[in-house]
């Protein structure tokens, strides 16, 4: 593959078509039309021979085609032609409908069929470009608009067609994010449409369902097409936003006919005041319908609150065995309680959402944050926010409340120590897969501990837990506690945001010495981005891969593409890139030659922080 079209694709040659000048102008009005009729030539009125009549009403005006007319006062006109068929061909009335079907047909099939089916629901001033998608501009923090617009199609759409699976990274995650979310350009050679739908992908399989909605509703639905339909009703149901489908389901063919876009059609036609077509249609589906009529009578209950005449639909959860997205964002859309031990059981991508889920209290949505903030979709202040409101909840029992009691202690607690045993029993508490969220949540009160060497013992804990919400600079206050050869000192030689000095061979012999990860993982991961950042040696980093059996200078096609995103300077794409590079259930999936293209790009295209917090938090996690 030739190296050059990362940077943009081969320029097109423009051509204007010949116009060839006509011989003399040609006559376009039909015979007669091209010399005026002669006036008519005006002739006198006889003089009457008999005294005047009596006063009456006048007589009207005679055409002067009557001259011939045979009879005094009579108007002659003749009869109009029928004009001739168009095509030279009768009218075929064969495929009318009968009355009977015209009176069966809904609303919509009616107006599809008149030709009166609208096809935009915004008025034509307030329509808006597709020339630049996205909801956050440069200004705001996005990436630059212009950054994909040069660049080939096809990469672009093997990138982000790749991207369908969670980041190992929370800070991959949090950068993808932004990528994804940005007013970018679509590239040249691509459909603005399908740039926008495989953008909205993307943000559904990272979870961030919410952003997807944004991005997709800045977009008429008139632009819409089946698949970007599709993305967009999966981002709607993702956050339990129902009705917010609605303008996209009726104005769209999506050609769809499946069980799940029978009742969103249902509920839609409910809520466009057709309540007895919507009820009717529920119910012939729910006659049909054998293991999942539970969803059906949750559509039945939505597609009912639109009436005026509620139709009452009980809901049991007995024998439900699995929460699927559609049920679980149903019952959210209409304030019905999901059993906790449904929600309890929920697979981490619902669970991801569910903490985001307004309709769902403090409480249940307490398990689900940590995932989410393991994940990147919560930040630290908002899992703060969460269990703030918890803690202000009456009557609230269960480990979400002593997690919430424990970090009001790490922020008010009389002394340091009191409260770094409230930290420290808030990282107890998380468990499993997803205690990295419990990390996170302690991040602002781990940055308000003086640095103290009576707490040294903790301090790797809480520098990674500084350095998971990005407070490099209070992180940094305890270079001079940690030990060296620790987790805490590898952290910081990554995350030091003024970091010129170089790691030496004997700081790094003696955290490999130390390392008791699995694999040495957490070494492999350090040296990956000492090497990534430029912080380590050459000569450190040939010896210490050959130590650790790793070579970071190996080639892949897709090193090659990512480096190349990086020499052309294109944040962006270097952004999709490592989001495509950090898919996977979890760090021990991490390669370090993956950390350490990823961190080299970043800090190329002046993504210097992110890469500084990838590379810190793979030491934390890996």
């Amino acid at each position: 593959m030739k190296s050059a079209w990362l940077a943009g694709g081969a320029a097109l040659a423009l051509s204007s078509a010949m116009v060839l000048a006509q011989d003399a102008p040609v006559d376009l009005l039909p015979p007669g039309f091209d010399e005026p009729a002669p006036a008519p030539t005006p002739t006198p009125t006889p003089r009457a021979t008999q005294a005047p009549a009596a006063p009456g009403p006048a007589a009207a005006p005679r055409d002067p085609g009557e001259a011939g007319a045979s009879q005094s006062g009579e108007v002659v006109q003749p009869l109009p032609t029928p004009p001739a068929p168009v095509g030279g061909t009768d009218l075929d009335l064969a495929d009318l409908p009968t009355l009977e079907e015209l009176e069966a047909m809904s609303t919509d099939e009616l107006d599809e069929l008149l030709g009166l089916k609208p096809k935009f629901d915004i008025p034509p001033a307030a329509r808006r470009s597709m020339e630049q998608v996205g909801i956050l501009g440069q200004r705001e923090g996005g990436l630059p608009a212009a950054s994909l617009a040069r660049q080939p199609a096809a990469l672009v759409r093997a990138v982000l067609a790749g991207t369908t699976r969670p980041m190992v990274s929370r800070w991959g995650h949090i950068l993808l994010r932004r990528a994804l979310a940005s007013r970018l350009a679509t590239p040249e050679e691509m459909d603005p449409v399908e740039f926008a739908t495989l953008r909205v992908r993307a943000l559904n399989a990272l979870g961030e369902h919410v952003v997807a909605r944004a991005v997709v509703q800045d977009i008429d639905t008139a632009n819409y097409s089946p698949a970007l339909t599709d993305a967009a009703v999966e981002a709607y149901i993702g956050s339990a936003d129902i009705i917010g489908a609605c303008p996209a389901v009726r104005l769209v063919d999506t050609r769809r006919d499946d069980a799940e876009w029978q009742m969103l059609a249902g509920i839609c036609n409910a809520y466009a005041g057709e309540a007895t077509r919507a009820q009717n249609d529920l119910r012939r589906l729910l006659s049909r319908t054998e293991d999942d009529r539970i969803d059906v009578l949750l559509a039945q209950r939505v597609a009912g609150s639109a009436g005026r005449g509620r139709r009452a639909v009980t809901i049991e959860w007995d024998g439900i065995a699995a929460l699927t997205p559609w049920r679980f964002a149903l019952a959210n859309a209409l304030g019905e309680p999901v059993p906790d031990e449904l929600l309890g059981d929920a697979e981490p991508d619902l669970l991801r959402t569910a903490a985001l889920t307004p309709a769902l209290t403090p409480l249940q949505r307490a398990r689900a944050a940590d995932i989410a903030a393991a994940s990147g979709i919560l930040s630290s202040a908002a899992m703060v926010d969460l269990y703030s409101q918890i803690f202000a909840e009456e009557g609230a029992e269960g480990d979400a409340a002593v997690t919430a009691s424990r970090l009001r202690e790490a922020y008010v607690g009389t002394d340091p120590l009191q409260r770094l045993a409230a930290i420290r029993d808030i990282w107890g508490g998380g468990g499993g897969e997803f205690s990295y969220g419990r990390v996170v949540l302690t991040a602002y009160a781990a940055a308000r501990l003086p640095v103290d060497d009576a707490l040294a013992d903790d301090a790797d804990g809480l520098v990674a837990a500084m350095l998971a919400a990005g407070l490099d600079r209070d992180a940094m206050r305890w270079a001079g506690v940690v030990d060296d050869g620790s987790v805490g000192w590898a952290m910081l030689a990554l995350a030091d945001p003024d970091g010129s000095a170089m790691v030496s061979d004997g700081e790094l012999d003696g955290f490999v010495d130390e390392d008791d990860s699995p694999r040495q993982h957490k070494s492999r991961m350090l040296l990956a981005g000492l090497a990534g950042l430029g912080r380590v040696a050459d000569a450190e980093i040939a010896e210490y891969g050959e130590r650790l059996g790793i070579d970071l200078a190996a080639q892949t096609r897709w090193t090659r593409m990512i480096e190349r995103a990086a020499e052309v300077d294109n944040p962006a794409l270097v952004a999709m890139l490592a989001g495509l590079g950090m898919q996977g259930s979890g760090w021990d999936r991490m390669t370090a030659r993956h950390l350490f293209h990823i961190v080299s790009a970043l800090r190329r295209v002046g993504l210097e922080a992110e890469a500084r917090m990838i590379a810190a938090e793979a030491v934390a996690r890996a």
